[in-house]
């Protein structure tokens, strides 16, 4: 794949994102590019996912919510509360609107790709565990999750859910519907029957 297709939106990030949140979103874009080519995604859509995945992960509130309401974005009561996953609901309609991508697969992986959902793609998994494992993380528990992501997609979406619903107990925060409906869809469906 020749990533210098996507030089102009590196540049687009440049004006949006600090040197350490580019290099975030550079090394989550090769994570999704292996992932994709391991587990039959789409590598150039989720390489180009895991570029703009965060790229409204720096903004501030008045921005977040200036955009909300020139898109019609209605953040739930929980959404409200948790800022860290304003970026991924706001930033895929920003995505759809000033870049103009209308691609559904990548603007739902970036719309999932901190909370998971049930009945998630092989796309949409794959942003969320290229988040989780890229090159630049160094959190206790990556090596696991790096572990599970080369046994499959549902087993480091299992980990990976069960650290973020895990934290947020441990701090009294909300947990968000989709978050349990993913981690509940992955025990149902994968873990139940076997498959992980």
């Amino acid at each position: 794949m020749d990533i210098n297709k996507f030089d102009g939106y590196v540049k687009i990030l440049r004006a949006h994102l600090s040197d350490y949140r580019l290099f975030h979103s550079l090394k989550v874009a090769e994570s999704a590019e292996y992932l994709s080519k391991k587990y039959g995604g789409d590598s150039e859509k989720m390489y180009l996912a895991g570029l703009l995945h965060d790229i409204l992960k720096e903004a501030d509130s008045d921005e977040i919510f200036a955009y909300t309401k020139k898109y019609g974005i209605n953040l739930t009561p929980i959404e409200e509360k948790q800022k860290k996953l304003w970026h991924a609901v706001v930033g895929a309609e920003y995505i759809r609107h000033e870049l103009s991508i209308d691609d559904e697969e990548i603007l739902t992986a970036v719309r999932y790709h901190t909370t998971g959902r049930a009945g998630m793609s092989v796309n949409e998994k794959i942003l969320f565990i290229a988040d989780f494992i890229s090159a630049d993380r160094n959190y206790d528990g990556v090596d696991i999750m790096r572990e599970k992501a080369e046994i499959s997609l549902e087993s480091a979406m299992l980990t990976g859910l069960g650290f973020t619903i895990t934290e947020l107990i441990e701090k009294e925060n909300p947990v968000h519907p989709d978050s349990m409906d993913a981690y509940n869809d992955i025990i149902l469906n994968y873990k139940n029957k076997g498959l992980i």
